[in-house]
């Protein structure tokens, strides 16, 4: 097929408004440093506070995590994800006085719809339950039904910092809106700590940290003048948010799907021992914590600025962008996805702070992080290509590909899961990663023309590195006699600390000899 040009103009039923409000130029790396360094902040007291909950017993814990699948599952269709990919593009669009006032509908609809999702989620808990554990559970199921019906008002304070969060987001104020996460886990730590350990406690405390997160973003919504008085009143503006939530909310339930897959099936106790449920979960919040900070908080600061030349149509800034996006954020993922493969033992033990730590749990979050390790790149690249897609109001291919995706992710987990355990899950994801990935880099390359030179000639140079690093990890455990087996977070931390500080040096010295232009940048920063 014959690549069309550059810069080409896709019909204007696909575009928004061609004349876009005026938009302050700032640094691009200082908002992405802001946003990577709210990451990080977020994502260490996550961890803290996953360590927190691991001292529960398993039929606390396990019921707990089933519960909260239900308001995190209808917070990724109606929220957070539906609200940065469909809302910002269309504000950026708008004048001073269009994007008030779609603000305060916005506000208003997501409001009342979080209202009537709430009291049914209340009323069904014990249906939705059933949909989420095996026939044959090792979860306690009365324990999962009640604590889902206390842990749903959690949507609607999650949802109203998610607009908090979005209006801060398209005018580029990233300060107060990335460390708002971290409000979240510091007011949750501390409720876990002076609160009784019960489940009424426990999932009032997922309350306390949704509410302390909304709170700490209304300061800075005052102070820039954004902060939106709800309404119901019509806005022709909305319907261009609805039209391309509508298809993201389809791709969101997909992945929602995939995730009540997974919770049942880890669920189910003739496949596995209770205290699955959590080791998954500490999986989840290790490789979410890497590819939180090095994936999608790069690729969080980007979005703006694509969404900006893709109004603009100046493709030419836009294919750059797109190069930098996955060159930053490939650089970054590649050697901690082979740290990680090698180390995913002790990653998992800095979350054990007690001796006396959950074997099971141990156990399935070293397989489950171990494969999962191996998806970072591709899901880098398909990261930052979707966001692409969301900038230029192409919503429904790049949704098309996200949701057949996950469907075949699911099918992966069925042919792959039983042979490799645990593992499966992390090799199915990879998987579907990279026939993702080249789905949309297609897609881009039939619009715009890929930049598949410039990528090709970053990965054949960042991959081969990061083999390098894994490789240099391993032969720190085999031949470094001070490093102890890992399971306790003091075994994991020195672990971490040494054979991953080693793979980490290779990796920077093979970056520098290869003059690879992101460390000429690091270099140039640290010399500031």
């Amino acid at each position: 097929m014959t690549v069309p040009p550059a810069a080409p103009d896709p019909p204007e039923s696909q575009k928004g408004p061609a004349r876009p409000a005026p938009l302050p130029r700032k640094s691009l790396r200082a908002n992405t440093l802001i946003v990577m360094l709210g990451t990080l902040g977020s994502r260490l007291s996550g961890i803290v506070r996953t360590q927190i909950m691991g001292l529960f017993g398993n039929t606390l814990l396990d019921a707990f995590l089933v519960a909260v699948k239900v308001p995190n599952l209808l917070r990724e269709l109606l929220a957070e994800g539906a609200l940065v990919n469909s809302f910002i593009p269309t504000y950026k669009s708008l004048d001073a006085a269009g994007r008030r006032d779609l603000a305060q509908t916005f506000s208003g609809v997501l409001i009342a719809v979080n209202l009537l999702l709430m009291a049914l989620g209340i009323l069904a808990a014990p249906f939705i339950v059933d949909l989420l554990i095996a026939e044959t559970p090792n979860v306690d199921r009365a324990v999962a039904v009640y604590m889902t019906q206390l842990v749903m008002p959690f949507l609607m304070l999650i949802s109203l910092s998610s607009i908090a969060m979005g209006l801060l987001n398209a005018d580029e104020h990233f300060r107060e809106s990335s460390f708002a996460p971290v409000a979240f886990n510091l007011a949750s730590i501390a409720a876990l700590f002076i609160l009784p350990n019960t489940a009424t406690w426990l999932a009032f405390g997922w309350l306390i940290g949704g509410l302390a997160q909304l709170v700490v973003q209304l300061p800075a919504l005052t102070r820039f003048g954004l902060l939106p008085t709800p309404s119901l009143k019509p806005n022709p503006a909305l319907l261009r948010v609805l039209r391309q939530m509508a298809p993201f909310t389809l791709t969101a339930g997909a992945r929602q799907f995939l995730n009540l897959y997974v919770t049942r099936l880890l669920s189910d106790a003739g496949r596995f021992q209770p205290g699955t449920q959590a080791g998954y979960f500490y999986a989840e919040t290790l490789f979410t914590t890497v590819n939180g900070l090095l994936v999608v908080s790069p690729a969080l600061a980007l979005f703006p600025r694509f969404s900006e030349h893709a109004a603009a149509r100046h493709w030419t800034a836009f294919k750059a962008l797109t190069v930098q996006g996955i060159r930053t954020t490939t650089f970054l993922a590649a050697p901690m996805s082979a740290l990680l493969v090698v180390l995913a033992p002790y990653a998992v033990s800095i979350v054990n702070i007690s001796r006396d730590y959950n074997v099971a749990r141990f156990e399935a979050a070293s397989d489950i992080l171990t494969g999962w390790s191996l998806a970072l790149v591709p899901w880098a690249i398909v990261t930052v290509l979707l966001r692409t897609f969301y900038a230029r109001e192409r919503t429904m291919e790049a949704v098309t590909v996200s949701a057949v995706g996950f469907v075949v992710e699911v099918g992966l987990y069925r042919l792959v899961v039983p042979p490799l355990g645990l593992l499966g899950f992390g090799v199915s994801t990879a998987l579907s990663g990279i026939l993702m990935a080249g789905a949309l880099a297609w897609l881009y390359r039939r619009a715009l023309g890929f930049p598949g030179r410039e990528v090709a000639a970053h990965l054949v140079r960042v991959l081969p590195l990061s083999v390098i690093t894994g490789l240099v990890a391993w032969l720190a455990l085999r031949f470094v006699p001070f490093i102890p087996a890992p399971g306790f977070i003091i075994p994991g931390l020195i672990g971490l600390s040494v054979a991953g500080g080693a793979g980490l040096a290779a990796y920077l010295l093979g970056a520098l000899l290869l003059r690879m232009p992101e460390m000429g940048g690091l270099l140039r920063r640290l010399r500031r």
